[in-house]
């Protein structure tokens, strides 16, 4: 039991360090094209590779599989729009952070469904907004940074989308999961794509690079080890875990974007990241 359980830390720890270094991809790529296209092209590349292995381990994409690949995949499609919508107008460290905050909503979804959860959660709560403030470098202006307020409303569906993927996994394997849900997902960014953007090749090939990191690994990997780890971790300790996407987001992002890190940035990263390990600390309900 330890071991398996040690396994899926380690597997979300994986994720949280690729998903870390895929903002910085994602924010390039947010520079050549839009969200839907940028999804689109990125979530049927990894789709795709799961596909071939799928084929190769002789299991199929049933009709059950797509029924229970549509919400995680509409969920997914949800928070990786919102998410790549606002790195248009914010940093990679700051979507990394706001985004790690769906670690305080799981909880609070929890509790709104019936579960009872502990004063700390809220004291989380509060402490991610005033991080959320220090982060944010509009906020001293007087105004909001609209990007950072499109990664909060992504994260809302992060969280939903571990909740789901943790009641769902135990329904398919986790190939069979992880295909469909990406496949689903990309068919949702087309039919986007198609009502609100357009796709010049041009600015695809200039994408290119950030699309094929993402969806080989953000995408491929990244969400399959999460699947994957999540057979093995509840949903509360998923969330701790995979928070560390934020830090290597940040440091992903002052490294190779050159992003400013200033005692402003850190006072808030703290507290964000002080308000993530306090909504996990112990068990959030009496069901986790």
């Amino acid at each position: 039991m330890q071991h398996t359980r040690l396994k899926g830390d380690v597997l979300l720890l994986l994720t949280a360090l690729i998903w870390g270094s895929g903002f910085v991809a994602q924010r390039i790529g947010a520079g050549f094209v839009g969200p839907f296209v940028f999804n689109a092209l990125r979530f049927l590349l990894g789709g795709l590779i799961l596909w071939l292995l799928l084929s190769y381990k002789k299991e199929k994409l049933t009709g059950q599989v797509w029924r229970n690949s549509a919400l995680p995949g509409l969920f997914l499609f949800l928070g990786s729009a919102f998410q790549q919508a606002g790195l248009i107008y914010t940093s990679a460290g700051n979507a990394g952070f706001i985004t790690g905050l769906y670690v305080v909503f799981i909880p609070l979804i929890l509790a709104f469904t019936g579960r009872p959860v502990k004063a700390r959660v809220g004291v989380a709560a509060l402490l991610s907004v005033m991080g959320l403030y220090l982060l944010n470098r509009d906020a001293q202006a007087g105004s909001l940074n609209p990007g950072d307020g499109l990664e909060l409303i992504g994260a809302l569906f992060w969280a939903g989308h571990v909740l789901i993927i943790a009641r769902y996994v135990t329904r398919l394997s986790v190939l069979q999961l992880a295909t469909g849900q990406f496949l689903v997902t990309a068919l949702l960014n087309f039919l986007g794509a198609w009502v609100f953007e357009s796709f010049q090749w041009p600015s695809i090939w200039q994408a290119a690079p950030a699309i094929v990191y993402t969806g080989v690994f953000s995408i491929a990997v990244g969400f399959t080890l999460q699947v994957w780890g999540q057979k093995y971790t509840p949903p509360t300790d998923t969330a701790i875990i995979m928070s560390m996407e934020a830090v290597f987001a940040v440091l992903f992002g002052a490294v190779l974007l050159a992003e400013p890190l200033g005692l402003r940035e850190m006072s808030g990263m703290i507290l964000m990241l002080t308000a993530i390990l306090l909504a996990q600390w112990g068990p959030a309900s009496a069901n986790n």
